[in-house]
């Protein structure tokens, strides 16, 4: 039964599995696989594309409570640097709501102005400027 010529084409089907086993141990040497089988011109395998990182999604206070608020007024101040984006990070606000905070504190005379621009203001605190 083993002689039949059907029988020779699925001896050949282990052989060719070998060959891809074999490349894929050179592989993981240092990619001289893919470079000879590029250079053969053979049919090269397709591109896969990562997923991409992706950023974690922030759960952010869309409103100023009274917790918050006083969170907000008790530590800016004490930042050498203020600028709308730290303090949505770090107090996980939006940052519309930060700027608001930011208008409000420099109203208070709580910081100053470093730098005024429509797309970032960047701000300090006052006790610094007093000293």
């Amino acid at each position: 039964k083993e002689g039949g010529g059907g029988k020779d084409s699925c001896r050949m089907a282990p052989a060719k599995d070998d060959k891809k086993g074999s490349k894929g141990k050179e592989s993981t040497k240092g990619g001289a696989g893919k470079a000879s089988k590029e250079g053969g011109g053979g049919k090269a395998k397709k591109k896969k594309w990562s997923k991409g990182k992706q950023k974690e999604k922030v759960n952010a206070a869309v409103f100023f409570d009274k917790n918050l608020y006083e969170k907000l007024k008790k530590e800016v101040p004490s930042y050498k640097l203020i600028t709308p984006s730290i303090i949505s990070e770090r107090m996980r606000c939006n940052v519309s709501m930060a700027r608001r905070a930011i208008r409000d504190l420099e109203g208070k005379g709580i910081i100053r102005p470093i730098a005024k621009h429509a797309s970032q203001c960047i701000y300090t605190r006052a006790l610094a400027a007093k000293e």
